[in-house]
């Protein structure tokens, strides 16, 4: 059994139209064989062509594309953008060197006149504790246990920068 590979939307408009124009033209003349009710016949005949004529130019009416595309030029927004500006961090061997400021606190067990940076502070908010030098940690106690802090003074000699974060 052959099979066609085209679709009805593959066939053209004008093979459409002649094809209704070929069905219009076979009606027409099997109706003028009957003259006994021809002037009937032929007045609903004019009137359902004028019907179908009516109903295409509507179809095609439709799928025109008489709706323009509207275009609008790029218009760029000034001002701050939405989103906040984040900086990008620093690298860790740059970050490494800034100590929270925060940190720097007064052991009153310790000195009376100097401030320590607090290991448990610097364990939380500076992720480099461990690799901070052992020449500028103390050691001391508190009357209840023994604290462990660092010398700012010797942190700034090695490099450290005590920064608001």
């Amino acid at each position: 059994m052959f099979r066609s590979t085209r679709s009805s939307a593959d066939i053209k408009p004008h093979r459409k139209f002649i094809t209704l124009i070929v069905a219009a033209a076979v009606a027409v003349t099997g109706f003028s064989a009957a003259p006994a009710r021809a002037d009937e016949d032929v007045a609903k005949v004019l009137a359902g062509l004028a019907v179908l004529g009516i109903i295409g130019a509507i179809v095609k009416n439709n799928r025109d594309d008489d709706h323009p595309q509207v275009t609008r030029p790029h218009r760029p927004t000034h001002g701050r953008p939405n989103r906040p500006h984040r900086p990008k961090p620093l690298p860790p061997r740059v970050a490494r060197y800034d100590l929270p400021a925060q940190c720097v606190r007064y052991f009153p067990r310790y000195s009376q006149s100097r401030t320590l940076m607090g290991r448990g502070c610097l364990r939380k908010q500076y992720g480099f504790e461990h690799k901070l030098p052992r020449a500028c940690q103390v050691t001391f106690w508190n009357g209840k246990r023994n604290r462990v802090g660092y010398r700012p003074d010797c942190l700034k000699n090695r490099g450290y920068r005590i920064t608001r974060r």
